[in-house]
């Protein structure tokens, strides 16, 4: 079992088996059997085994899991609220973004020729 995950750099197996030791340990703590938990949650024993083993289960199961350790309130920490912050609507001009646009380099990609030099004179 991991004790400490640095997750800028961990991968996403090695979060995913965090993530999955730490709700075995949070059950544990509430003194929640797997079955019970199973009944709670409204998901399988069989699924709640697979989660604590770390293997992948869906988004639903996982925050059906969350909701019935009281721990939903934690997904808004893990997804904030994506508003507009008064600074960025400020740079934008008063609007808030719809979608994304890549990033445009800082240099010319065109190709450069010999003597094609701007400014050059003879």
């Amino acid at each position: 079992m991991l004790n400490k995950v640095d997750f800028s750099i961990a991968t996403s197996d090695q979060i995913e088996g965090y993530i999955c030791s730490q709700i075995k340990k949070i059950r544990l703590s509430r003194n929640f059997t797997q079955v019970q938990l199973a009944k709670e949650s409204g998901v399988a024993i069989g699924t709640i085994r697979r989660l604590e083993e770390g293997e992948s289960v869906t988004i639903n199961t996982f925050i059906r899991v969350l909701i019935a350790l009281g721990l939903q309130q934690n997904l808004e920490t893990l997804l904030p609220d994506s508003s507009i912050r008064p600074i960025e609507r400020v740079n934008n001009g008063g609007s808030e973004r719809k979608r994304a646009r890549p990033k445009q380099s800082d240099t010319d990609n065109s190709t450069w020729v010999w003597g094609d030099e701007s400014g050059d004179k003879k």
